[in-house]
């Protein structure tokens, strides 16, 4: 069933690919889309009262003032994210407005981005890049830039959803020596990949690539720092995809200083943007992107399409398609 009356949805970016606010109105939605680059608040708050739903296209936070500037009218909400840390899901529950966000499309561009992380972070990308601007590039030394391969290699994953699950299927035939993961429970489709459910410690001290893909919770926050560092093996390759927020960011600096770690590869960052003058940017041994892992053109059309149907199908009274409440 197609929704049968109109209803006004606030988009917050002007940059929503066209598809999702076509899909939108071809289901009889009048869309405010807001102008300012990067959002403004102030013009979020000043537009959204009155509207049924918010198509929420970035990361501010999402919560209490908002649903309260947007009034008793708003039934539904949907980000244009995989992660929603931003949100007050608590408050979504208590006022019992559904909450929709799109995981499950980024998880092929994350993974291909995170296996370019393992592979240049294990091989001195960003040494070799820095070697050749300042006229260091070596001859002659057999030793020089030597780095780690994939291959043989111990695949450990922190968290062992979509995207590390997409990761594993594309190492497979990579010849690894084995997949190791931890999460608060075993996955049932574990065997599919060869992995193995195996303790926090174990996961430390086993691997030599470590990828970090899981939620920022309170549970995870900062849940990578000197102590978990000082568990791994001084060869590992250490690759954030998830959230700067589950590493403790100066620990994993000195860590990459003092050698207690071999590389890092990371995707995000405390904080977002990172200043250029960050002393992690000055270390040969880390490859740092900002925040790009799900910035392609497939999976940004993807996303703004559930994140479409997540409002079109609250609005019909249908389930979400992904809903974090």
């Amino acid at each position: 069933m197609s929704v049968s009356r109109a209803f006004k949805v606030l988009v917050t970016h002007p940059q929503v690919p066209l598809p999702a606010l076509e899909l939108l109105r071809s289901r009889g939605a009048e869309t405010i889309v807001c102008q300012s680059v990067p959002p403004s608040r102030d013009e979020i708050l000043q537009k959204v009262a009155g509207v049924d739903a918010i198509y929420w296209a970035h990361y501010q936070p999402l919560n209490a003032s908002i649903l309260d500037a947007a009034g008793p009218k708003l039934r539904a909400v949907s980000t244009m994210s995989s992660g929603i840390d931003y949100a007050d899901v608590a408050e979504f529950k208590r006022r019992q407005i559904p909450l929709g966000h799109t995981p499950g499309v980024v998880k092929n561009a994350v993974a291909d981005l995170a296996i370019g992380l393992m592979i240049a972070a294990g091989r001195h990308f960003h040494a070799g890049r820095t070697s050749i601007e300042t006229s260091q590039w070596v001859t002659e030394r057999i030793d020089w830039l030597m780095g780690k391969e994939i291959r043989d290699s111990v695949i450990g994953f922190f968290g062992f959803g979509g995207i590390s699950q997409a990761i594993a299927k594309r190492l497979q035939g990579w010849d690894v020596a084995k997949i190791l993961y931890t999460t608060r429970t075993r996955k049932e489709n574990d065997v599919d990949f060869k992995a193995e459910h195996v303790p926090f410690e174990r996961l430390l001290g086993e691997s030599d690539f470590l990828v970090v893909a899981a939620p920022l919770t309170d549970q995870t926050r900062e849940k990578f720092n000197a102590q978990a560092f000082e568990q791994m093996k001084s060869s590992a390759v250490f690759v954030n995809v998830a959230r700067g927020g589950l590493v403790k960011q100066s620990d994993l600096h000195e860590a990459l200083i003092t050698g207690q770690i071999f590389a890092a590869g990371l995707d995000v960052t405390t904080p977002e943007p990172l200043p250029a003058n960050d002393p992690i940017l000055k270390l040969p041994n880390c490859v740092v992107l900002p925040h790009m892992g799900t910035q392609t053109m497939k999976t940004t059309i993807e996303m703004s399409l559930l994140a479409a149907n997540n409002i079109i199908n609250a609005i019909d009274g249908k389930p979400m398609i992904r809903s974090a409440y």
